[in-house]
């Protein structure tokens, strides 16, 4: 059995305008993440998700990629502890 983590991550770059924090929902739910993405201020992306950890593993790597119109210039993840209450499916925050 895995047990539960938790990552939240900070992406610069052309990460907004671009349909990347729909990419990171779609792509979250795929893996059974739970959490949330939104756009900050400064033009970066932030997310907080939990699940698995290979499924996070997973998710930091198309972070990475971003969807065909962003440019992803950094990805910085922290791995707070694992909260067990978010919610149930992963969303977008405006």
């Amino acid at each position: 059995m895995s047990t539960t983590a938790r990552s939240k991550v900070i992406v610069s770059g052309r990460v907004q305008g671009v349909g990347y924090r729909y990419f990171v929902q779609e792509q979250a739910t795929r893996l059974g993440l739970t959490g949330f993405v939104s756009n900050l201020p400064n033009g970066d992306v932030e997310l907080e998700a939990e699940g698995r950890g290979d499924a996070l593993d997973k998710l930091v790597a198309y972070l990475r990629q971003g969807p065909p119109l962003s440019r992803v210039d950094s990805v910085q993840v922290s791995d707070p502890p694992a909260l067990n209450d978010v919610s149930e499916r992963f969303t977008v925050r405006y």
